[in-house]
């Protein structure tokens, strides 16, 4: 006798509504993938965040949010923001500068081209500073410098090391003049920290140049850099058409300052918290009460 399962009709998921309802429920989309700059494979986010932003594959750096930096190197990823309430304005009514800033906030997700903060890093208390590349390419206008010359000032005033993390393409056009005197008001705070004998550490990454470059960023008791950074004043092809001369092969990278003595060290991404930790363990003085 024939099994009678064999001529049962097979059930239909779309005459129960089981098929609809599958095809209405939502999907969450994936997370796009990232083109690395160097190899060109497409990553994922996540792939990304577990390497410190570094493509597994060819090494090659992506770049970090500013938020992102403070918490790799501060213990547990916690810091204190500070000053979060100074922004820019439109100080020379310059065309389209309002619209230019708003847009800025709303991609990067912050108020300005800098954050700072305190934090420790291996135990060891600090005041923090990181540029946005994300807003304006961290480029330095009256409220960027008015961050970073009060976290100097605090930073004097409470015997605080201080560790930055410099990323910017120089002086903010929009803001002229002003823009341009931040050069000497930062350095006047980062004279004030160093003649209290606090410490001064400065990560140079991709890029730093122009006004922050000539400035701060060089002004540090020790400066580190990231492998292959890009750091100068002007640019590569400004200084070709000005001498009339081919500049070397890696002019301007990391390497290359590293060669000349304008930088201390090149350090590896996932090894800058150990080695900041390490330099602040051995510049210990005490923190004012």
């Amino acid at each position: 006798m024939l099994d009678k399962i064999l001529f049962k009709k097979p059930r239909n998921p779309l005459e129960t509504g089981e098929g609809q309802a599958a095809a209405e429920r939502p999907v969450e989309p994936a997370a796009p993938a990232l083109k690395c700059p160097g190899c060109k494979a497409a990553l994922r986010p996540e792939e990304l965040a577990q390497n410190h932003k570094i493509c597994p594959r060819c090494g090659a750096y992506f770049r970090m949010g500013a938020r992102e930096r403070l918490a790799s190197v501060c213990d547990g990823g916690a810091f204190e923001e500070l000053f979060s309430d100074i922004t820019s304005g439109d100080p020379l009514a310059f065309p389209g500068y309002p619209e230019k800033l708003e847009r800025a906030r709303r991609e990067s997700g912050e108020a300005e081209g800098v954050v700072c903060a305190t934090g420790s890093v291996a135990g060891m208390p600090a005041a923090l500073f990181a540029m946005e590349s994300a807003f304006m390419l961290g480029s330095m206008g009256t409220a960027l410098g008015e961050k970073v010359m009060r976290l100097f000032e605090h930073a004097a005033k409470m015997r605080l090391p201080v560790i930055g993390f410099t990323c910017s393409g120089g002086a903010r056009m929009q803001e002229g003049i002003l823009s341009l005197m931040q050069m000497a008001r930062t350095s006047g705070a980062v004279k004030l920290h160093g003649d209290g004998g606090n410490l001064y550490v400065c990560v140079l990454t991709d890029p730093t140049t122009g006004g922050v470059m000539a400035s701060f960023a060089m002004q540090a008791d020790i400066i580190l850099a990231e492998p292959r950074a890009h750091i100068g004043f002007a640019g590569p092809r400004v200084i070709e058409q000005t001498m009339r001369q081919k500049l070397p092969e890696g002019f301007q990278r990391a390497e290359f300052l590293l060669e000349k003595g304008f930088a201390d060290a090149i350090v590896a991404r996932g090894e800058l918290s150990r080695t900041l930790g390490l330099l602040l363990k051995l510049h210990h003085r005490g923190a004012a009460s």
